[in-house]
């Protein structure tokens, strides 16, 4: 019996899961995925298994690993997945209503610093749409509706997409107030620095007239790297608006202020001509514009 006919007796509910545990390799993984727990995924999986009548993964300690039949009904379920987002973000594009949910996914830090008071007059403008945010660093699928919308920090956000570029960016060196008021005594001091634990060394381009910098600490998060600048652990390097934003920094001229990643607001082709999309965009470009000096030198 080919997949096409067999499938026919598994829900979709089912045929997902085994797809998710084919892309993730555990149940763990394709539970987040899901949203459900580690049970349900197990379950659902057995209960495909009985319906086909053969079993689909080999049970593993490190995880589940798929048999032909398993990778075979996959590829067959991304085109039916692929089909229904297709459908439900066409849907969304040609409904006239101001009403109904739309998802925005953003980095963390810029909603927290910048873009709170714009989400609070949009739900005052808009109280019928049920606005909820994926607050995270990490590029989710518009494809697939992990959201609606997005706001990434990009130089290139890529040619899949549609949407605008809201702001220019800078970046400078800031820090506490003890450690600008050290840097301007003492020049020639020791100055330490906070970085990303990827960079080898303190940031390019430091005024000479400032020769001496060290790396006092590595972190793996402008947050952390964020709040130690603050508690006076050293200098870091950050974007203007978030330096300008966070209360106990102040800008230090070690750097001179360079170029950044752009703003940009995203959507899929098929949800960007939705209504909710575009009063969305509308109050989010008009709050850019009238605070674009916040980013910039």
């Amino acid at each position: 019996m080919t997949c096409e006919y067999a499938c026919m007796d598994v829900p979709w509910d089912d045929l997902r899961t085994v797809l998710a545990v084919v892309r993730h390799g555990t149940l763990a993984g394709a539970a987040g995925e899901l949203d459900l727990n580690y049970t349900t995924v197990a379950r659902r999986i057995r209960r495909a298994e009985e319906a086909l009548g053969q079993t689909l993964f080999e049970r593993l300690p490190e995880g589940y690993r798929a048999n032909d039949a398993a990778t075979l009904i996959a590829e067959h379920a991304a085109e039916m997945e692929a089909s229904q987002h297709g459908l439900l973000r066409r849907l969304h594009s040609v409904a006239p209503e101001l009403s109904g949910t739309l998802t925005l996914t953003a980095p963390q830090l810029f909603i927290a610093h910048f873009l709170a008071p714009m989400l609070d007059r949009f739900d005052r403008d808009y109280p019928q749409i049920d606005l909820r945010i994926r607050a995270s660093n990490e590029i989710l699928d518009l494809t697939r509706r992990e959201a609606d919308l997005a706001i990434r920090i990009s130089r290139s956000p890529g040619d899949t997409l549609k949407g605008l570029r809201l702001l220019e960016q800078h970046t400078a060196s800031f820090a506490s107030r003890s450690w600008a008021e050290q840097i301007a005594v003492d020049p020639d001091g020791m100055i330490d620095w906070i970085i990303f634990d990827g960079y080898s060394d303190v940031p390019k381009g430091i005024d000479p007239i400032y020769p001496n910098n060290r790396v006092r600490f590595r972190m793996n998060d402008m947050v952390a790297m964020s709040g130690a600048a603050q508690a006076g652990l050293g200098v870091v390097r950050m974007p203007m608006f978030l330096g300008r934003s966070l209360p106990g920094l102040e800008q230090v001229p070690l750097l001179s202020p360079q170029p950044y990643a752009d703003v940009w607001i995203l959507a899929h082709p098929d949800v960007w001509p939705s209504a909710r999309v575009k009063a969305f965009s509308d109050v989010l470009v008009s709050y850019c514009r009238a605070r674009r000096d916040n980013f910039v030198a």
